[in-house]
């Protein structure tokens, strides 16, 4: 299996319009951040988790032939808004690609996307998808996703667990019975929005907790905003965490 970080950034993306900041100025492609996806290749198939804003962008760069599913973790607009992006690999694949995700998440695409789902768009040349409400674990092509039940903010969400593999996005809060899910990992990729604290997302030393907590083989933080530079920041953590960055693909049996 082979995953590969499309976007690391939060919802505004590094550099954040506007902002001329040391790290929204910074000359390392590392702190060049579009918004959170994640691209996963095993035998033959591609599965994305989330479609960001920027997925044209991403899948252009990492020259994505495929799309056979879709995961999402939640509905908020940095998450969700490149779905109409997939219709390319419709045309191509002539069928439908299947999408996952909870009830919550999914009556939100079916409004905010009211043109794919409802089957009435009178001029052709949509994206056709198969959705799935998704109670419990998922297996696709012998691979098991596992959901991950998490709270960002006051709102449920879902990361997804696969192997020894487990991907929270978006999360402040990890309840005991999620922790129980992930134990036995050997790679842990967690959001760490900033070093301040955030209503709705983990800082860097919360998520350095539940690593400490959980004791992966190796960790890496995702959803990241301006107040982080790659270098500064990864210099300061444990030698088995480390910054995501885009495009940085890992790969194992």
């Amino acid at each position: 299996m082979k995953l590969t970080f499309l976007g690391t950034g939060t919802s505004t993306g590094v550099p954040t319009v506007g902002c001329s900041c040391p790290v929204c100025a910074s000359e390392d492609p590392r702190d060049h951040r579009t918004r959170p996806s994640l691209k996963l290749d095993f035998d033959g198939r591609t599965i994305l988790i989330d479609t960001a804003p920027d997925f044209r962008a991403q899948a252009l760069r990492e020259r994505i032939e495929r799309v056979d599913a879709i995961l999402f973790t939640h509905a908020h607009a940095d998450h969700v808004l490149g779905l109409d992006d997939v219709r390319p690999y419709y045309f191509r694949q002539n069928q439908p690609i299947p999408i996952y995700a909870d009830d919550r998440t999914m009556d939100t695409l079916e409004r905010i996307f009211q043109y794919i789902f409802d089957g009435k768009y009178p001029y052709g040349g949509i994206l056709r998808v198969e959705p799935h409400r998704i109670p419990g674990p998922v297996e696709l092509w012998g691979v098991v996703f596992t959901p991950l039940p998490v709270l960002h903010g006051n709102l449920p969400i879902l990361g997804f667990r696969f192997g020894s593999v487990a991907y929270v996005t978006d999360f402040s809060e990890l309840p005991e019975s999620t922790l129980a899910l992930m134990e036995g990992l050997d790679t842990l990729i967690l959001s760490a929005l900033r070093p301040k604290p955030h209503p709705a997302h983990s800082t860097v030393a919360h998520s350095l907790s539940v690593v400490e907590r959980l004791k992966p083989r190796r960790a890496f933080f995702t959803h990241i905003a301006h107040e982080i530079s790659h270098q500064a920041t990864e210099a300061e953590l444990p030698p088995n965490v480390r910054i995501a960055y885009d495009g940085l693909a890992l790969e194992w049996d």
